[in-house]
């Protein structure tokens, strides 16, 4: 058996914002989109966004635990690694657009 890909299944509070930050900010195309889901790809490389944004767990007593397969409230706990070409044009791309995070200095 050879491995072909992996598509990371990323947890988003918001759909929307979140497709519209992977086209408009990191140039991912929006290839589909539903309630609560979507794909965008670049250069074949896919990403799932999927909605988790339940916020009752915060409130929930101990004796009231939570159950389920697919946590709706992960979103922000979770990373994802793509490897591209050329890491300096994307950290350029990316300090430019303001996005860049606090602890993402670039080091050779």
């Amino acid at each position: 058996m050879r491995m072909l890909g992996a598509i990371p299944a990323l947890p988003v509070t918001d759909i929307v914002k979140s497709g519209d930050f992977y086209r408009d900010k990191l140039g991912f195309t929006l290839v589909y989109h539903e309630e609560g889901f979507a794909i965008v790809e670049c250069n074949h490389v896919q990403i799932h966004l999927w909605v988790a944004n339940d916020e009752s767990w915060r409130t929930r007593n101990v004796l009231s635990p939570i159950v389920s397969g697919a946590e709706s409230f992960l979103a922000g706990t979770t990373s994802c690694r793509i490897s591209v070409e050329d890491i300096d044009e994307l950290y350029q791309r990316i300090q430019q657009l303001g996005i860049l995070h606090s602890n993402g200095h670039l080091r050779d």
